[in-house]
Parts: C-alpha cells; sequence; structure tokens
C-alpha cells in the first residue's frame, strides 16, 4: 500500500477540541477514509465549533455530545480520539477499551502510575489495543536519525538527551482565559510534565520495551520564578499575579537503562527562550547535537593538526544521506497537516491500524511507560530528588524479542 491509497472506511469519534482537538480534526477531514459520526466537548461553542468543522468537509452534521460518555459508550465506532486535557486522557481510554473501542490519545503526562497499570490490563484483558499519538516519533529529522542509528553511525549508544523547551507563559499565564488546562497543572505540580515529545523518538533509538527498559529515574526541578515573574508583569490584575507556582522553570530528569545507557530529560516552559527539544545522541562513534545542528562521527567528520583536534560539521549531508524513506515518499506525496507534516502521519499511522486490525507501531506499553515519567518524576522531586524504581508494565516481556510491526508507518523497520 502507498501514501494516499485509501483503506475501508472508518468511523471516529473526536473528543476534545480546543486548539490542539480543532487543529487535529481538520487534517483527519482531509481523509476520504475517515468518518466522524460525533465529536464531543465539554465546552458547546467547541463542539459546535468541531461539528462545523465536519459538516464543511464531508457534508453531514455529526453528532455533538458533552459529555465523553456519549461517544465512548456508542456501538458505530471503531476508535475514539483524545484530544482532552492532560487528565482526563486515561480514564477516557478505560472508558473506551472497556466498551471495545480503540483509543488514541493525545500526548501528556500520566497523572499516577497506577492508571498506567490500569490501562495496560485493560488492554490486555480486553484484547484491544491503544496508541499514543507522539507526533515527534515521525517527525523527519527523528526519523532520520533512528534510521542513523539502527545503520551504526554512531556505534554504540552510551547517552541520549532530549528535551521540551518551549516558552509558553503567555499560553499557561492565561489559562483561565483561553479555557487551558497547562495553568492548573503548573501551579500545583511539580514534575516532568511534558515527556513523551522527547522520549517517544528517545525510546525508539535504544530499543525501550523491546529489548531494553527504563529502570529507575532520579528527578529535581530549580525554583519556579519565570511564571511568576511573567503573571506579575502581564497580568497584575489578576488574582493569578499572587498565587504560588509549584512547577520549577527547570525540570531535569535522569533515566537509567537496562542496557546501561542514561537519558537527560529537560523540561522548561516558563522561562524566555527559543523553541528546541534539545536533542543529543552519543555513541562510540559519534555525536549528534539539535541545537547547533551539528555532528561528528569518527573517521569521517574533520580532524584538524594539534590539540584541539575534533571539529563539528553541519548534520544537512548527513540527513540527506539518511532519509527516511517513509519521509522520501511523504514529501512526494506532499505534507499536510500541522508540525511540519508529522501530525497527519502519527494520525495516519493509528487510522490504518485500525483499518487493518493490526497492532499500532505505539502501543500500550509504550503509552504507560512515556506517561508515567510525570508522576514518577513528581515523586522524585518531592522527595529530594531520590531514585525511584520505573515500573515494567510488560510484565518481562521486554527481553524477548517482538515481532515487528508491519507496514510503512512502521518504527521498527527502516527500508
Amino acid at each position: 500500500m502507498s501514501m494516499g491509497d485509501l483503506g475501508r472506511k472508518v468511523r471516529f469519534g473526536v473528543i476534545g477540541l480546543g486548539g490542539r482537538g480543532q487543529g487535529q480534526l481538520g487534517t483527519l477531514l482531509q481523509m476520504e477514509d475517515v468518518e466522524i459520526p460525533v465529536v464531543c466537548d465539554l465546552y458547546a461553542d467547541r463542539a459546535e465549533k468541531g461539528a462545523d468543522m465536519v459538516e464543511k468537509a464531508k457534508g453531514a452534521r455529526p453528532d455533538i455530545a458533552l459529555d465523553d460518555h456519549e461517544v465512548t459508550s456508542r456501538t458505530d465506532i471503531e476508535g475514539v480520539f483524545i484530544f482532552s486535557n492532560w487528565e482526563t486522557h486515561i480514564r477516557i481510554a478505560l472508558d473506551a477499551v472497556a466498551n471495545g473501542i480503540r483509543p488514541a490519545l493525545e500526548v501528556g503526562g500520566a497523572n499516577s502510575v497506577e492508571e498506567c497499570w490500569e490501562l495496560v490490563r485493560a488492554s490486555e484483558k480486553k484484547n484491544v489495543p491503544v496508541m499514543l499519538l507522539e507526533n515527534c516519533c515521525y517527525n523527519k529529522e527523528e526519523m532520520t536519525l533512528l534510521r542513523m542509528i539502527r545503520l551504526g553511525l554512531f556505534g554504540e549508544l552510551v547517552h541520549v538527551q532530549g528535551g521540551y523547551e518551549h516558552d509558553l507563559r503567555e499560553e499557561i499565564g492565561k489559562g483561565d482565559v483561553n479555557r487551558h488546562y497547562r495553568l492548573r497543572h503548573f501551579l500545583n505540580r511539580n514534575a516532568e510534565l511534558y515527556p513523551t515529545h522527547e522520549l517517544g523518538p528517545i525510546a525508539r533509538y535504544l530499543n525501550l520495551n523491546r529489548g531494553n527498559r527504563m529502570v529507575s529515574l532520579v528527578s529535581v526541578a530549580s525554583k519556579a520564578a519565570g511564571l511568576h515573574a511573567w503573571l506579575q508583569e502581564h497580568r497584575a490584575d489578576s488574582p493569578l499575579a499572587s498565587a504560588p507556582v509549584h512547577e520549577g522553570d527547570i525540570v531535569n530528569t535522569i533515566i537509567t537503562c537496562a542496557n546501561g545507557e542514561t537519558i537527560l530529560l529537560t523540561h522548561d516552559c516558563t522561562l524566555p527562550r527559543p523553541y528546541s527539544r534539545g536533542g543529543r545522541i552519543q555513541g562510540t562513534r559519534g555525536i549528534w547535537m539539535e541545537d547547533n545542528r551539528s555532528i561528528f562521527i569518527d573517521g569521517r567528520s574533520p580532524v584538524d593538526p594539534g590539540y584541539w583536534t575534533h571539529r563539528w560539521e553541519s548534520d544537512e549531508k548527513y540527513m540527506a544521506e539518511y532519509e527516511h524513506p517513509l519521509w522520501k515518499e511523504y514529501e512526494e506525496f506532499g505534507l499536510r497537516g500541522g508540525h511540519g507534516g508529522m501530525d497527519y502521519l502519527v494520525l495516519r499511522a493509528y487510522v490504518e491500524s485500525v483499518q487493518n486490525h493490526t497492532e499500532p507501531p505505539i502501543d500500550v506499553y509504550d503509552t504507560a511507560a512515556w506517561m508515567s515519567i510525570t508522576a514518577l518524576s513528581e515523586h522524585s522531586i518531592a522527595m529530594g530528588g531520590l531514585s525511584v524504581p520505573v515500573p515494567d508494565f510488560t510484565n518481562g516481556r521486554w527481553i524477548t524479542p517482538r515481532k515487528p510491526v508491519e507496514g510503512m508507518y512502521s518504527l521498527d523497520l527502516m527500508d
């Protein structure tokens, strides 16, 4: 099957129609084999907006629900997209699984480790697959880097870094105005709140849950000064100007893996800075860094005479040489959707897994493990940076090689 080929028509519900939900719905409505018979949001105006979008694109107005249970209890849909607030993602997914509906969760951290276990157990018991919509796994650079790693360019991996480094002071600080849930998390929690953008690609670099796993982590947080300062300057007349902020401006989490690698995750959303996912890959034959888009490969990169011998080079030629086949086909097909095109790819990966009754490329064990980092980091920070164990949500199955997911959206197969 080539990109652009249509499969059988599949009916999905969409829950959550804020800014992210509307953007993703718009991408879904470009797919001719996707039908949306119901949309849902807690706020009636957002639900109506979603229904307008579906009617304009598809010619028929969907049902409107203001309660997510009305969607997850339906019998005429095969899957549900969950674009609601972070704290409801797993609860809604559990309701869907209980009714035999395959859930696709937008990214975010877990409220607790226990709810991650509940999701795994429910999926296993009902034999209903779950997929986390981690779009960064399908970004062009991350997929190219994955191919470089699988082909041995960096040698044996030793250390990997990533971050969600994004100045969100205005979005967070106006959460009471724009009805955005981030605000209540920053006011009340202190954790690695958004781990999966960086951890998702890293998990595939290191074969997590597929011959390797996360064993333990330590997490520390800086003081919380940035958001408070922004609120005092820009929301001086609001009660938020004097509200205590619990989320540290910089949260660093170090994860140790069963095979000995270390992972550093950084959450950095309330200080002024350009956007970055802070990528760094380091192995026995080379290193790559995102922020200056530089690379050094032993035996290939320039080496000057003298004491300071090694010299960075641009990663541009390597990105061209090792471009992932999926992206080559995608660029010929035509990029679409948000975030440079990766939104379309992750949505399509889920849609086609439902169409074909196959396992999704990001499964329930990945979903639980990646989301659990938020709750685990919260525990570690609360205990002064003590090490906490990372559960093995596969119950030991990570040791045994798993059958690769087939198809063009596979994150297991490189060619």
